[in-house]
This record gives C-alpha cells, structure tokens and sequence, in this order.
C-alpha cells in the first residue's frame, strides 16, 4: 500500500464523514468559552459533563448571519442571550477541516428546551400573537413629545402606584402631569378581569389621555402570570392610545410588556421616562432657540455684511456718478460760457451796427431839424416884428389890441409903434375898404 500525503488523508476523512454521517443531528450540550469575533461570528466548545467530569466535547462554530437570527430568536424566546454555561438543544452539521480539524456548524437552537412548561405557555401566548399581527401593534401609535394627560392602571395600595404618584406630583421641575387612577386587582385569579374591566373604561375615554400606565410593585414571579394572559395582551395590542408598562420586576418580559408601546422595569422608571420627555422638550427647545438665535445673528452678521457692500459700493457709485455729474457740470459751465461769450461777441456786434445806425440816424435826424431850424429861424425871423419895423411897417393898437382886432370909432385913441418911435393919435376919419 502506498503511502498517502496528510492531505489525500484528511481529504478521505471529509468524505467518508459527508457520505457516512447525516446533513444535520440535534445535539445537547453546554456552552463553554462562549465568545463573539470583532467579524461577528461565534465560537464556542458544545460540552457533555457528569457532575464536574467532561464526558465528551467539541469545536463549534455560529457564524455570524446564522447567530443573528438564533441569537434574536433565542432572546426574544427566554429573554437572556446566550452564554457560557447554558445548556442547549442545538442543530448541528459535522464539518471536517484539513487545517483547523473537526467541529461543527451551528445551525438552530431550540429556545423551548431552555424553557420549562410555564415559559413554554407563555411563548405559545407569544407565538398566537405574533400570528395575529399584535405584537407590535399599539406601538404603530407616536408619542407626543410631552405626555401631559395619563390613566393609570394599578392598584391603590400598591407600594409602586404610591412611588410613581409621589415622583411625578413632587418632581424637582415642577413639571404639571395630570393623572387618572383606574383602580384594578394586580394578581390573583381575578386580575386579568379586573384589568379588562380597568382597560374598558379608559377605552370610553380614550381622547382624554395621552397614554396609559400599566404600573405595580415588586413581588413573587408568580404573581405576574396574570400579564402572560393572551386576552390581556390583546386588549393592550388594540388598544387605540399608547400603553406604558411598568410592572416592576427584573425577570422576563411579561407578554404585557411585549405588547406594549414602550415597557420599563419599575413605576419610578416609568414617572422619570415621563419626566424625561419634559426635559427632552425644554432642552430641545432651548436647543432650537439656540439655533434660531444662532442663525439670526448669522443672518444679522451676513445681512450686515451685504449692506456694509452695499454701502460701499453705493458710496462708490455715488462718487463715481458725482465725478461724472460734476465733468458733465463743469462740461455744460465751459459751454455755457462759450455760448455766452459768443452771444456776447454776437450782440456786441448787433450793438455796435445798431449804435452806428441809432448815430447816423440820429446825425441825419439832427441835420434835418438842423435845416428845419435853420428855416424856421429864417421864417422866425421874417416874422420878427422888429424885422417888419425895419422894413417900414408901423404897428398901431388900441388899449393895447391890434387896431384890426379892436372896434375902433372916431375920437378913439390909438397908439402906432416905428421901429423907433411910439406916435399917439386920436382917429378922426375912418374909411372902409
């Protein structure tokens, strides 16, 4: 026989384990050195014990798009994720590899063989809701950002009702929460009717509330199979406001809180998520007055910058534009003062034609009186009584009238002027002619 390299051996192995065993087997086991790689997949050792003793173990791997889909499933199943230490009831693929050697491939794990007879009713209350589409369902609704108006469901005497009421009405803030109690059984046999009952009669009043409050103290993990009731979860998934659970207790999520729009652990979780939303709003409106402050005086600063540019640019154009008023000023006075001097230079000229017609007009004006002058002087002179003397002629007057102007009559007396003579004479004849 001829020897085989390592290998054609480990070759051999993976087949006649892929032809020899089953695609898949369910294996129990318990998880040992249980740890997830920066990629996400987990690796782990499935362990067989007899009291401290390890019986039998084996490599095994969960690879990463497998362990998010069994880790969610398993967590949403038992609540707890998975861990060194647990016990499980995994599905498993043999897998052989020439370097990193035998171990095997995790494909399932069965949450419910983690689960005793009560969590697997509870998880069939679960399952029949998740089928029915209500397992999400009140949480469709939006919470306002303050919730001011509550019903509260719990118990009167209830330590955790006390909590709550205390630490909403006395909160530091000041913040005003108005609030309802709708008193209900928190255990017992008749708890879940109670609640039902407590649940009808917020429903008839349903658009006086913001939200619900589903609250009660701690106690014994038997006291909480009321909230794993299928009718209860229900009622809360239909509901037609949002319902805050709060029962107070550390273990697994109630199917109530499954349900729910939002579930905490404790009341006094629950009075400070309310409180919270006040402070959120305050900050978150301080926040948004900071922006708006921010943005205005950004908004100042940009517009301040823009009219400072403005300003320039107007100062600018302004002087540009004086600059080219005043050339086109100064421009218009040089023009101005040539029109001027040359209308001067114009008229001027127009004067001097005009004073030198005016002046021969006026030295043929004067000539012409002069003659006309020089006549009449002549004529004047003609006329003289004197000359008329000169030449003979006598001037003769009654009483100082022309004796042709005068009525004269025989005996009058009458005087008659000689160029040097004045000659008294009484008339004695008067003769028609």
């Amino acid at each position: 026989m001829s020897p085989l390299s390592i290998s054609q051996l480990t070759e051999q192995i993976r087949l006649t384990l892929e032809n020899e065993l089953e695609p898949v087997y369910w294996v129990v086991g318990e998880l040992a050195d249980f740890r997830q790689a920066p990629q996400g997949h987990v690796y782990f050792e499935l362990v067989e014990k007899q009291g401290n003793q390890i019986l039998a173990k084996i490599r095994a791997n969960l690879w990463q798009f497998t362990y998010r889909s069994v880790a969610a499933k398993f967590e949403s199943v038992t609540g707890t994720s998975l861990k060194t230490g647990m016990k499980v009831l995994a599905q498993v693929a043999v897998s052989y590899h020439p370097v990193f050697g035998l171990s095997v491939n995790v494909k399932d794990i069965d949450a419910s063989f983690s689960l005793g007879e009560r969590a697997r009713l509870r998880q069939e209350t679960i399952d029949r809701l998740t089928r029915e589409g209500l397992i999400r369902l009140n949480a469709r609704f939006e919470l306002p950002p303050v919730i001011q108006k509550i019903a509260i469901i719990s118990s009167a005497t209830a330590a955790g009702y006390g909590d709550f009421v205390n630490q909403i009405d006395h909160n530091p803030s000041g913040y005003q929460v108005v609030h309802r109690l709708f008193n209900s059984l928190m255990q017992g046999n008749e708890a879940v009717a109670n609640l039902l009952l407590a649940l009808d009669r917020v429903k008839a009043e349903a658009a006086g509330f913001d939200a619900v409050i589903l609250i009660r103290g701690g106690g014994a993990q038997l006291d909480l199979d009321c909230f794993d009731d299928y009718r209860l979860g229900a009622a809360i998934a239909n509901f037609p406001i949002p319902v805050i659970t709060g029962i107070g207790h550390e273990r697994d999520e109630t199917v109530a809180d499954l349900v729910a729009h939002t579930r905490l652990k404790t009341p006094t979780a629950v009075a400070e998520f309310l409180l919270s939303g006040f402070r959120e709003f305050e900050e978150n409106l301080a926040l948004i007055l900071t922006r708006l402050d921010r943005a205005t005086r950004q908004q100042l600063r940009e517009e301040d910058t823009k009219i400072h540019q403005l300003e320039l640019r107007t100062r600018s154009l302004a002087g540009n534009r004086l600059m080219l008023e005043h050339e086109q000023v100064k421009n218009r006075v040089t023009r101005i003062e040539q029109a001027i001097k040359t209308q001067l230079k114009i008229q001027s000229l127009k004067l001097d034609t005009v004073e030198k017609g005016i002046q021969k007009s006026l030295e043929n004006f004067l000539r012409k009186q002069q003659e006309l002058l020089s006549r009449q002087e002549i004529l004047l002179r003609q006329l003289d009584p004197i000359s008329i003397l000169k030449r003979g002629y006598t001037r003769t007057e009654k009483d100082g009238t022309p004796i042709h102007l005068a009525e004269i009559q025989i005996g009058d007396q009458v005087e008659t002027f000689t160029q040097t003579q004045k000659i008294s004479s009484v008339i004695t004849q008067i003769e028609n002619k």
